[in-house]
């Protein structure tokens, strides 16, 4: 393979190339998080429960983290240019049609077609970067793709208060749809097609297949199981399905000719020990960050733009943090930044564990702040991991293994730690509503209160006297912010055997010569 002649015009020109895909991107990492803040509004607008509102984020996670790597083949196999502009128009056109959505179900599917497209984008703009720059210019041109991404991270909760607070929750989707389109321009007139050297003739469709459906029976066992109930044979089948498709996938894996994942990639130790930690690191944050969203606009009763403001020490320290991390494992290599950013990690959750109705302003921050700067070395120092201790003719699959890493993490976060939440509030609000002396509830109406206590609201029926509603809101609170501290104690939990797991990698033998490598 060899390096590429400078562009002389727009096309291919490749800081217009970064440029142009740096926009399309934005679009998916600012979902990550924008979303997050119009949850509140969606399930209130929509009637939804909280197994619906688990989905708006799940689905999407879901639906990227099951494609990122065959979409990442398609490009190799199609070209990266047509994949990133096919993505680009989807991922549009899916926004626009959830903000014209009316039910919960629309929502949720489109936000599944939503994930479809973004994961075509994702590995195709990386594609296009690594075939555009030379070698000794694509570090920094990968630096500022991350930057754009964790500025797009940092500014989506800011952003989606503004515009869930002065003009509606579908407002955070139709915003896609202009962006979109600036980026389909650009990407018309200045990407430059590029195809892989190597191309792959098959594609693994048993394997995707496999992979879908072990990940969707594991996520949908763990967000029905507090309906169905831990010890039911509904939960136990899907779970047992999950294990098997697990299974099957793995054995087909070393049968097929071309594998949707080779699993000769997990051979080396350091590597497998980055993906893990990369899952780990996603259930603890994208796990914690779905309640956090509730607990500063239905426990403090905050709007989206100052629940977005509280936000910003997270997703600011992250963006702070990963040069100074950058640096650090340059320097000292991945092992100790990423053990010493899991412990922050670990710390930081405990403390959001502490958390109380009455909390002041400076103490959350400070756990955000924390539990950001613990993040970003994990964040960076995942593609040298991971990348780098992969064969070189693997790299390309082994980022986006990344990539599907970090959205299967955030998928079973939200998945595990709402569980965990839901289990909570189920055993602990039949006593503290009797233990408040409240009229006494059916079967019937218990359930219909829980429902509304695990996202932090109490149930008030109307003309619910004062006095009255007063004291069902503190029990709904307190209710809720029990749920909520074990649920981040178990995401601290997780962070702790992240450590472990991050003593096990090293700076990988294939960074510098992966770095360099460029598509033809």
């Amino acid at each position: 393979m060899s390096v590429p002649a400078p562009a002389k015009g727009l096309r291919g020109h490749p800081w217009l190339t970064l440029f142009s895909v740096a926009i399309g991107v934005m679009m998916v990492a600012l979902d990550g998080t924008i979303v997050a803040i119009a949850n509140p509004a969606i399930q209130k607008d929509l009637g939804a429960s909280f197994a619906d509102v688990q989905w708006i984020t799940n689905g999407y996670f879901l639906a990227l983290a099951v494609t990122l790597i065959t979409a990442g083949k398609l490009g190799d196999r199609f070209g990266h240019r047509q994949t990133f502009l096919i993505g680009v128009i989807g991922f549009a056109a899916a926004s626009g049609a959830i903000g014209l959505s009316d039910s919960i179900a629309l929502v949720v599917t489109f936000r599944v077609f939503q994930g479809l497209f973004g994961a075509l984008l994702m590995p195709a703009a990386l594609g296009l970067l690594r075939a555009t720059f030379p070698a000794e210019k694509l570090n920094m041109a990968i630096g500022i793709w991350g930057m754009v991404i964790g500025a797009s991270t940092a500014g989506g909760p800011i952003l989606g208060g503004l515009l869930v607070q002065h003009v509606s929750w579908q407002s955070v989707f139709f915003i896609n749809v202009p962006v979109g389109v600036i980026a389909l321009v650009l990407g018309l007139l200045i990407l430059k097609d590029h195809r892989a050297e190597n191309a792959p003739r098959s594609f693994d469709i048993l394997g995707i297949v496999l992979l879908s459906g072990a990940m969707f029976c594991l996520v949908w066992a763990l967000i029905k199981a507090p309906t169905w109930g831990w010890g039911d044979g509904l939960t136990w089948t899907f779970l047992a399905a999950s294990v098997l498709c697990f299974a099957l996938f793995a054995i087909w894996e070393t049968r097929v000719k071309e594998p949707l994942i080779p699993l000769a990639l997990f051979r080396s130790v350091p590597l497998a020990a980055g993906v893990v930690l990369m899952v780990l690191m996603a259930i603890a944050f994208m796990g914690g960050l779905f309640f956090v969203t509730f607990y500063l606009q239905n426990v403090h009763g905050m709007s989206p733009v100052d629940s977005g403001l509280h936000l910003l020490p997270l997703t600011g320290m992250m963006i702070v943090g990963s040069p100074l991390a950058g640096a650090m494992i340059t320097k000292v290599g991945p092992r100790i930044p990423l053990a010493g950013g899991m412990l922050l990690s670990a710390v930081a959750m405990y403390g959001m564990s502490t958390l109380e109705s009455g909390t002041g302003s400076g103490a959350m921050s400070l756990w955000f702040a924390l539990l950001g700067l613990g993040l970003a070395p994990v964040m960076v120092g995942a593609t040298e991991v991971i990348v780098g201790n992969a064969p070189m003719e693997l790299s390309g699959v082994a980022g986006g293994l990344q990539q599907a890493a970090m959205q299967i993490g955030g998928s079973l976060g939200t998945a595990v730690l709402g569980a965990v939440m839901a289990s909570k509030v189920d055993n602990d609000l039949a006593g503290n509503w009797t233990d408040a002396k409240l009229p006494p509830l059916t079967p019937a109406q218990l359930d219909q209160a829980s429902e509304a206590v695990q996202v932090g609201v109490g149930p008030l029926p109307k003309g619910t006297p004062a006095a009255l509603a007063e004291k069902i809101t503190s029990v709904a609170h307190d209710t809720f912010i029990s749920g909520m501290s074990l649920a981040c104690l178990v995401a601290a939990g997780v962070a702790v055997v992240a450590i472990f797991v991050a003593l096990l990698t090293k700076r990988g033998a294939n960074a510098e010569a992966g770095a360099g490598a460029a598509h033809i």
